[in-house]
C-alpha cells in the first residue's frame, strides 16, 4: 500500500520574498495523515491558518496567493507555487509551514532549495493510504489564446508552450513525464524569469520589490543579465510547469492524467483547478490500496511516478 508522507524532522530556515521585500523566517513542522499542507502566519496572535486549497486562493497576479478572513480583514500568504511543486514532486501529503510574514521566501527563484531542505530533513510514512485523483474525462478552460486542459491520462504528463515576441524564449512545447527523478534532475532548478524593462513597473506597484539576479533570471534586450547564464536552454518553460505543478497540487491530491498548458499563468492554473472540481463526472477519487493493485492499475499503466516518489534513495 501506498502510505502519506510528511518530513522526519522539523525545517528551520528564513529568506526575501520575492515581491514583498522582506525578510521572512519559516518552521515547516511534520504533520499527521489527513490533515494535508496547512500554512500558519505564526505572526499574528492567534495564529492563523490557511489551508492549500483552492477555496483559499485569492490573488493570482505574478504569483499564487493563499488568503482567509479573519474579523474582517484578510490574512494572507503569497508565492507558495514554489515550495507546493516541491512538495508534489518529494510526494509529500502533510505539513503544517508556519511562515512569520505575507510571503514565502523566494529562495533562488526555483524549487531546488526547497527540495534539498525536505531531503536534509528525511521523509517519513505515515499511517493512511495515499490518494490520487484519476482524471475521467477532458476538462478545458480558454481565455483568448490562453489554454489550460486536463484529459485522463495512464500518468502525470505536463505539455507547456509560451509564446512571448522574444527570441530567447522558445515556442517549442516541452513535455515533462513526472517521476520524482525527473522532478529533481529536469525541472526543480528552474527559475522564475522577468525582463528589466518591466522591473520599475513592478516596482512602482509593490511587486518584484525583493528580486535579485540571485532569484530571477532577468533578460535586458536580448541578454541574459544573470552572470551564469541559463541553468537550462528551455528554463522559461521548464519553470512555467513548475508552476502548473505548484498549483494544480491545491487540489489536495496527486493527478494522473494529462495536462496541456498554452500561455498560461496563475490565474488560468486556479480556474482548471475549480473547473476539475467542479464537475464530478470529471475524476475519480482512488486510494492507492491493495484493491486499486488488483482492479485500476492495469488500466492506468504502470504508475512509475508514484513508485518513484514512494521509494526514495
Amino acid at each position: 500500500m501506498y502510505k502519506q508522507r510528511t518530513i522526519a524532522e522539523k525545517i528551520e530556515f528564513a529568506g526575501i520574498g520575492l515581491h514583498s521585500g522582506l525578510e521572512v523566517r519559516m518552521e515547516i513542522f511534520p504533520a499527521p495523515a489527513d490533515s494535508g499542507i496547512v500554512f500558519v502566519r505564526s505572526d499574528l496572535s492567534p495564529g492563523v491558518e490557511i489551508p492549500a486549497r483552492p477555496e483559499f486562493v485569492v490573488d493570482t497576479q505574478l504569483a499564487t496567493t493563499l488568503g482567509h478572513e479573519v474579523n474582517g480583514q484578510r490574512v494572507t500568504i503569497a508565492t507558495v507555487e514554489h515550495l507546493l511543486a516541491a512538495l508534489t514532486g518529494l510526494g509529500i501529503d502533510n505539513l503544517m509551514i508556519h511562515v512569520d510574514g505575507p510571503e514565502l521566501p523566494v529562495m533562488d527563484g526555483s524549487a531546488a532549495p526547497f527540495v534539498k531542505l525536505i531531503l536534509d530533513a528525511g521523509i517519513e510514512e505515515v499511517r493512511g493510504p495515499k490518494r490520487v485523483m484519476v482524471i475521467r474525462k477532458e476538462v478545458a478552460v480558454q481565455d483568448g489564446d490562453k489554454l489550460a486542459k486536463i484529459a485522463p491520462g495512464p500518468g502525470y504528463e505536463i505539455t507547456c508552450s509560451l509564446d512571448f515576441d522574444h527570441p530567447l524564449i522558445s515556442t517549442k512545447p516541452f513535455v515533462f513525464n513526472f517521476s520524482e527523478r525527473n522532478f529533481r534532475n529536469d525541472l526543480c532548478g528552474a527559475r522564475t524569469f522577468g525582463f528589466a524593462q518591466d522591473v520599475e513597473l513592478l516596482r512602482q506597484n509593490g511587486l518584484a520589490l525583493g528580486g535579485s539576479l540571485d532569484n530571477a533570471v532577468v533578460i535586458d534586450g536580448f541578454e541574459i543579465m544573470n552572470p551564469e547564464g541559463l541553468r537550462y536552454a528551455d528554463e522559461f518553460v521548464r519553470h512555467k510547469i513548475l508552476d502548473v505543478i505548484g498549483d494544480l497540487s491545491l487540489i489536495g491530491m496527486p493527478v494522473i492524467g494529462k495536462v496541456t498548458m498554452h500561455c498560461s499563468g496563475h490565474a488560468m492554473n486556479a480556474r482548471l483547478v475549480n473547473a476539475v472540481l467542479s464537475d464530478s463526472r470529471a475524476y475519480e477519487i482512488v486510494e492507492l490500496n491493495d484493491s486499486f493493485q488488483r482492479d485500476l492499475r492495469p488500466t492506468m499503466g504502470d504508475l512509475s511516478f508514484f513508485e518513484s516518489v514512494n521509494s526514495l534513495a
